[in-house]
């Protein structure tokens, strides 16, 4: 029994430790891609970031899905609501704004929110694999809990600035607004739907951010560094 538990316990923490190194593969060639790009050929690089690398933002958005499963099958111990919230704000933002209007794509805003969203991940995916391993490094654990602070609020007023920026394509083509036949009489304007996700996402902020103090004060504020993976 006791060599069933260590040997699930294994199975589960390479598995993890395999996940966390596809999306830091994913993240750091998107990353390591965008400054390159913008090294040689500058600001004509910004406007067609997403056609450069938005399918493999795309996959790693996609496979990120993975991690609510990871903690509700007990196999990642993070705290669901947090998690669940930055997700779908990405596969919203990304799939449901930018992917679904060809005129947003070549934004500027694009390339910035692509930019907060990778210098974060490949500096979570970096801990978590060493993380898995045992190792347990301080400044990138103080990396880790600290830098996401002051981007993630950045990356908010990013989504937010991208869902602004798409409304008016969004009410020229009609982009998943509905109207239903009758007796229904009823009718979605998506516009709207999206002016009050505005809501949702800066509501999560607060909610967001609170927790990430809190991780850090867990990681840090006591000297512990081992009390919790992200």
């Amino acid at each position: 029994m006791v060599y069933y538990f260590h040997f699930h316990s294994f199975t589960m923490n390479m598995y993890l430790f395999v996940y966390d190194l596809m999306q830091f593969c994913g993240h750091s060639w998107i990353f390591t891609n965008m400054i390159i790009r913008f090294m040689t050929f500058g600001k004509d690089s910004l406007a067609d970031t997403f056609y450069s690398i938005g399918l493999v933002m795309r996959v790693c958005q996609l496979l990120s899905i993975l991690e609510i499963l990871h903690i509700l099958t007990g196999i990642d111990k993070s705290r669901l609501l947090p998690r669940f919230l930055q997700i779908t704000e990405r596969i919203i933002v990304l799939f449901v704004v930018i992917n679904s209007q060809e005129e947003v794509q070549g934004k500027y805003v694009v390339c910035v929110l692509f930019f907060l969203w990778n210098l974060l991940d490949v500096v979570r995916y970096t801990y978590n694999m060493l993380a898995r391993m045992g190792i347990y490094y301080l400044p990138l654990t103080w990396l880790n809990f600290s830098l996401c602070i002051p981007l993630y609020p950045l990356s908010v007023l990013a989504k937010a600035f991208a869902i602004c920026v798409s409304l008016p394509y969004f009410e020229y083509f009609g982009t998943y607004s509905i109207k239903l036949p009758f007796p229904f009489a009823f009718s979605i304007y998506f516009p709207y739907v999206l002016k009050m996700y505005l809501l949702v996402l800066f509501t999560g902020m607060c909610f967001i951010i609170q927790n990430l103090f809190s991780e850090r004060k867990a990681h840090l504020g006591t000297g512990n560094i081992k009390t919790k993976r992200s």
